[in-house]
This record gives C-alpha cells, sequence and structure tokens, in this order.
C-alpha cells in the first residue's frame, strides 16, 4: 500500500513563486494545495485534512495573519509558517502572536525551506506518538479504554466501532472543553462535508445512547462550532 504523502496547504498570490514552489515540494514527496487568495485557501483547509500550512501574508479577499487566525480557530495545533516580504519586527511579532511556528523572509532558500518543513513534521509525529500513548479514560462511571475499543459500567462492556471509539477518545482528550467540528471531521471522516457532518451527528446520537445511564454525562451541542463531553463531579 502506497504511503500517504504529508499534505501541504501553500497560500500564495504570486503566481510563478507559488508555481515553483508547489512543483519543488510535490518533487521531494508533498502533496501540496496551492491557492491564490485567503478566502480559498481557507475553504481548502476546512474541507481538507492538511499536516502544515504555509502563508502568504498579502494575499486578495484574506490577508494572511487573518487567515492565520481562521486556521488556529479550527486546529490549534497544526503547524503553520508564514513565508513574507514583509520584515518589519511588528509584522514579524504579529506572526508570532498568531501562533505561527516560523517566520520566513522572502526570498528565502526553498532546500532551507525544506529542512525546516521535514523537521516540525518529524516533531509533530512524536509528539501525536506520545499523545496517542493515552488509551485508558475515565468517564464517570464508565471505564473507557480506547485501545481494545470498550465502555464498560458495572462488569457490562460494550465494544465500540472504529469511528465511535474515535470520536468518544476525541471528546475524552477535549474532556469539559470545545471539540472543534471541523477537527472531529478532519480527523475521523477525513473532510468536512455536509453528508459527512450529518454522518457525526447519528454517532454523537449512539455515544449519548451508550453514556446515557450516568446522568452526570452530557455531549452538548455547541451549535454550529463542535461538542463538549461534560462530566459533573
Amino acid at each position: 500500500m502506497e504511503e500517504r504523502k504529508p499534505k501541504i496547504l501553500l497560500a500564495e498570490d504570486d503566481t510563478n513563486l507559488g508555481m515553483v514552489l508547489k512543483n519543488y515540494l510535490e518533487l521531494n514527496d508533498y502533496d501540496v494545495e496551492l491557492c491564490r487568495d485567503g478566502i480559498l485557501a481557507l475553504a481548502a483547509f476546512r474541507r481538507e485534512k492538511f499536516d502544515i500550512c504555509l502563508l502568504d501574508i498579502m494575499m486578495p479577499n484574506m490577508d494572511g495573519f487573518k487567515l492565520a487566525e481562521e486556521i488556529r480557530d479550527v486546529d490549534p495545533d497544526i503547524p503553520l509558517f508564514f513565508l513574507s516580504a514583509k520584515t518589519m519586527k511588528e509584522d514579524i511579532i504579529q506572526g508570532y502572536k498568531l501562533g505561527a511556528d516560523d517566520y520566513i523572509a522572502k526570498p528565502f532558500d526553498s532546500e532551507l525551506l525544506l529542512l525546516k518543513i521535514k523537521a516540525i513534521l518529524k516533531r509533530n509525529q512524536e509528539l501525536n506518538s506520545k499523545e496517542e500513548e493515552q488509551h485508558e479514560f475515565k468517564i464517570g462511571r464508565y471505564e473507557f479504554n480506547a485501545r481494545l475499543r470498550t465502555l464498560t459500567r458495572d462488569g457490562e462492556t460494550h465494544t465500540l466501532s472504529p469511528k465511535e471509539n474515535e470520536l468518544l477518545r476525541m471528546l475524552c482528550e477535549h474532556k469539559n472543553d470545545l471539540l472543534p467540528r471541523e477537527l472531529a471531521l478532519k480527523k475521523i471522516w477525513g473532510s468536512d462535508t455536509y453528508f459527512n457532518g450529518r454522518s457525526m451527528d447519528v454517532y454523537i446520537a449512539k455515544l449519548r445512547k451508550y453514556l446515557k445511564e450516568d446522568p452526570n454525562i452530557e455531549i452538548v451541542n455547541i451549535h454550529g462550532n463542535g461538542f463538549r463531553l461534560v462530566v459533573k463531579d
């Protein structure tokens, strides 16, 4: 089976630079989606799952700073680089305040950019591996084992489907906090579409049914934003 290539969202309105960079990264085994402005880039980000974002700042319709804010609202952890000719100290500081992992001034060395991308993706992969080591969760009167896909209460065990398991795991990782709808859809279903959204609603209903025996547990719908697994003490 062919290994999945890391996917890059490249937001760049300079046609020549965008195509040169896209081709260079694709030659180095990356899957690149090139968008010419911020609105198109945000739509692509909401539609697909990316591993890293490379954002120009001066773009039409939505600039890179605003785009970064929108991306961070959906996924606070995705690696994000600014690639910009704006080199004033204030611009660089603003970029880092918005959560950038790096701010690379144009013109830049493509080989150096490639090394930076490889380094941060490797770091994220290692962090994700560590996070995945947690597989046992206590949810009120329930014991949830994400590795075995089991939900147990008073000695009775129910085996979850793979999607039920991943959704409950993500809810547990965000317990008493918001699990963004788009984040769950892209991680579990692969994309944020209307039909996948309806599918997730069905799985949320199933999880509510499995957890209904404990009145201190509630999965709350935060309309338009996501869900909260609320567990009262």
